[in-house]
């Protein structure tokens, strides 16, 4: 194994054996046991088939978010606002769901296809105000996330209800839930989600490494000036990128409309989804591949970290910050990349 690969290797299992060690340290500093909660952590995920099931129900929109986030990121772009593409999306699937009668082959395809749709056109529009007008994308996608949450409550109460708090179920012709993953996992809410995510992935891989397309939103990404004076159309390609981004999270969305839920309700504030997806994109350094393997850390702590209360005794304050840590030194990896490099600079 020549040194590039065994720093590969080694850089990320020694980052993640120092968030754990520092996860550890936290539990003993407040009186914890970190074995019996490292172990409540690992029978939360993955002790058995049940809470397998869960971890992948979890870990299906995180894969969506990550791409969504990741592909911005690859032109240079920084989508804050997967999260309101995400309520975007699952509003139009659920819509869709509720309101169509279609047999299962036109019904399922039709929700997940606007759903991808309605959060390709909240990308849409930071991504046009950003190529015309040069107005940040940070700042209109932070606000498209309030305008998102909070049409989408009126919509729900107003339009999709008789003024109730959630919409009714969709029909079981636009349901993504699997009986078969049900009964084999006692009852989870695994469903069918996890293979359109993989293929998603696969998809991003394709885009960004084997076309065209892909190389130009890299090199856009890379150096905007370069690439316009490369003959690029820069701003078509800004304007791309943020809809395939939105794309991806409005099918988050619908995994959760389609899959998890069967609904949609009133939300209170932002479910997160979005905002895990920076998290779960920088992890996998914004390659399709790594976005995959982020969402699995990342759900696995999620769906683990609600047993370590009950069975451990780790109140839940402490349990995010020790899931924090966890995943604070993973993405620290260059400190560690860096630290050997160093001792094996010394060493010669």
């Amino acid at each position: 194994m020549n040194t590039n690969k065994l720093f590969n290797v080694l850089v990320p299992l020694i980052s993640a054996l120092i968030g754990l060690v520092a996860g550890a340290l936290i539990m003993l500093g407040f009186g914890y046991n970190p074995i019996k909660g490292y172990a409540a952590l690992w029978n939360g995920a993955f002790g058995d088939i049940y809470y397998f099931g869960e971890t992948v129900r979890q870990v299906t929109p995180y894969i969506f978010t990550g791409l969504a986030v990741a592909f911005a990121f690859r032109s240079g772009l920084l989508n804050i606002g997967a999260e309101g593409q995400v309520i975007v999306g699952w509003l139009a699937a659920v819509w869709i769901g509720t309101t169509v009668e279609a047999p299962m082959i036109i019904h399922l395809p039709l929700a997940v296809i606007v759903a991808a749709l309605a959060g390709a056109v909240w990308g849409f529009i930071p991504g046009l105000l950003k190529a015309t007008r040069g107005v940040h994308e940070v700042i209109v996608t932070i606000m498209l996330n309030y305008t998102a949450l909070y049409a989408a409550n009126a919509i729900v109460r107003n339009v999709l209800s008789d003024n109730e708090d959630k919409t009714p179920d969709v029909a079981g012709t636009a349901s993504l839930a699997s009986e078969w993953f049900q009964n084999m996992t006692y009852f989870s809410r695994m469903h069918y989600g996890i293979f359109i995510a993989l293929f998603t992935a696969v998809i991003m891989w394709f885009i960004i490494e084997r076309t065209s397309l892909g190389y130009e939103l890299k090199s856009v990404g890379f150096n905007e000036h370069a690439s316009k004076y490369a003959g690029m159309n820069v701003k078509r390609n800004i304007i791309l990128s943020m809809v395939i981004a939105g794309a991806f999270a409005g099918l988050a969305g619908a995994m959760e409309g389609l899959g998890t839920f069967g609904y949609m309700s009133v939300q209170s504030g932002f479910n997160n989804l979005g905002f895990d997806g920076i998290a779960v994109a920088l992890l996998g350094a914004n390659t399709a591949i790594g976005v995959v393997l982020a969402a699995i850390l990342f759900g696995s702590l999620k769906v683990g970290g609600l047993n370590m209360p009950t069975e451990a005794g780790v109140p839940t304050e402490l349990v995010d910050i020790i899931i924090a840590l966890i995943i604070f030194f993973v993405a620290s990896g260059y400190i560690i990349r860096w630290l050997l490099l160093r001792f094996k600079k010394e060493g010669k």
